[in-house]
């Protein structure tokens, strides 16, 4: 049985319209000058902490933590300005995914595992109705690394719902191969969907134990009992 979910937010749960990708370029415009750079850099499926480092090393800007404090505190300020007038939405079958989990007889506990700093997150989320739906997650203010996310989310996990919990008893939701990769290093069962980043094909190559084109292609009782 299934006793928690974990989702992936950009791809996975929402479009925002690329509103971190512009918010990313307002701040390094606004902050430090620096108006190129993110054109040449892959998005999908990474930390935000690590295309920040990225982003620094390019144009060999100190990666220290007063320029990381500096770029975070614009951000969310310029994310939650663009992402109020985006044209995203909700990723396909979401809604009704989550609604379908939270209806069965023993419903599994919702959380995120996501490359979004934990105030971004909601940013994103609130814009779309979905933030309430999840009780706790990992993000990238607890690592840098994908993997540790993962493994911070589940432990979070054990803090909250029961020291006991299994890695099998989990299910890592996500549109990349990172995300596949994460749920594997915590050893959860992983559902790969192609709303995102990479193509089912892709995905498939990477052996999720579900690779579906959306979210409609996949039943709450499949993920849990099945």
């Amino acid at each position: 049985m299934v006793r928690l979910v974990l989702f992936d937010i950009d791809g996975t749960l929402v479009h925002t319209g690329g509103a971190g990708t512009l918010a990313f370029n307002r701040t390094f415009a606004t902050e430090f000058n620096l108006h190129h750079g993110t054109e040449k850099m892959k998005f999908a499926g990474r930390t935000d902490v690590s295309l920040v480092r990225e982003f620094f090393k390019l144009h060999g800007l100190n990666e220290s933590p007063e320029h990381f404090r500096q770029f975070f505190d614009r951000y969310v300020f310029w994310l939650d300005h663009i992402v109020a007038k985006s044209a995203g939405e909700a990723c396909r079958g979401v809604f009704e995914l989550l609604q379908d989990l939270m209806a069965l007889p023993q419903p599994p506990c919702l959380g995120l595992l996501t490359g979004n700093i934990q105030l971004g997150a909601e940013i994103k989320l609130r814009r779309f109705g979905l933030w309430d739906y999840f009780a706790f997650g990992g993000f990238a203010d607890d690592s840098e690394d994908r993997n540790h996310i993962a493994a911070a989310a589940f432990d979070r996990a054990r803090r909250v719902l029961d020291p006991q919990l299994k890695p099998a008893e989990v299910v890592v939701i996500g549109d990349t191969p990172f995300d596949i990769r994460c749920g594997r290093f915590i050893n959860a069962k992983v559902l790969a969907v192609a709303t995102g980043g990479s193509t089912l094909a892709e995905l498939q190559a990477q052996q999720p134990d579900w690779a579906v084109p959306d979210l409609t292609h996949i039943t709450a009782r499949e993920i849990c009992q099945g």
